[in-house]
């Protein structure tokens, strides 16, 4: 049993007051001297994306809704999930004053401001495919984010400026480290997501999905491109952040852009 639409705006209006309010522990040593109360953040993080994924389901009866704001809403769950999951590996908690706001924006906007809309049938097979693209999406949308991070880092070590921000970070040589690994982890999902795309969406390169197809499969192209650089090369620096954001610009682009013009701007698909 679900709960009542009136039961899941309370439950989505404390999970987006838990996710500022993780993301104000996290930004709190980008504003004062004080430490950050890590675990606090991290458990009320934690509980936000509990409380978020339990607003998918009741909101959709259990189903998967791939219309515009609910797919948003959905990949803004499972980013903050891995970026819970990044943090217990390797503490950057400026991942989550990004990711935690921006997840509460998406939630907010998918259960009061979006039209209601009806999940679409779908068998195991597409919600496999649908899921290890998810997953990619976000390992890939982290690591765009890091390369972001390491962009503002390189060029505030590079001035001399080492504003508060600076100390939530890892150094410089570990938070390129952990964008490669999960750029690798994005790339070996993003490629098996493409490979149950061609074996079982049959319609895969019809007019409605064939941009989506060619974006992602280019978008594959520069992550693989960068992942061999940097293993034959040992590319880094800027060469690898600006191949990270392109590769993830085109990927949004593949997963959104088309969305947004079939059901927002064409009102098909809904």
């Amino acid at each position: 049993m679900f709960p009542p639409a009136f039961g899941l705006d309370l439950i989505a209006l404390l999970a987006c007051a838990l996710y500022l309010a993780a993301a104000g522990a996290l930004a709190r040593p980008m504003l004062s001297e004080g430490a950050a109360p890590k675990r606090a953040a991290l458990a009320a993080g934690t509980l936000a994306v509990i409380l978020h994924f339990a607003v998918l389901l009741g909101a959709h009866r259990g189903a998967l809704d791939l219309h515009f704001f609910a797919a948003l809403s959905v990949v803004a769950a499972v980013i903050a999930a891995l970026t819970l999951i990044v943090n217990l590996a390797r503490p950057v908690a400026a991942l989550g004053v990004i990711v935690f706001p921006l997840a509460a924006m998406l939630l907010a906007i998918d259960q009061f401001l979006a039209p209601p809309t009806a999940p679409l049938a779908l068998d195991w097979q597409i919600k496999l495919h649908v899921t290890l693209a998810l997953i990619a999406f976000g390992l890939l949308a982290i690591a765009a984010l890091l390369a972001l991070l390491l962009a503002m880092q390189e060029r505030a070590l590079r001035a001399r400026r080492l504003s508060g921000w600076l100390r939530v970070l890892p150094p410089l040589t570990l938070t390129e480290s952990l964008m490669f690994r999960l750029i690798a982890a994005g790339f070996v999902l993003l490629t098996l997501a493409l490979l149950s795309g061609v074996l079982f969406v049959h319609n895969l390169f019809t007019q409605d999905l064939v941009q989506k197809t060619v974006l992602s499969v280019l978008a594959w192209i520069v992550f693989g491109v960068l992942l061999i650089g940097r293993a034959a090369w040992g590319w880094r620096g800027r060469r690898a952040i600006y191949l990270t954001l392109a590769g993830m610009a085109v990927l949004l682009l593949a997963f959104f852009g088309s969305k947004f013009v079939l059901e927002m701007v064409l009102h098909r698909g809904i």
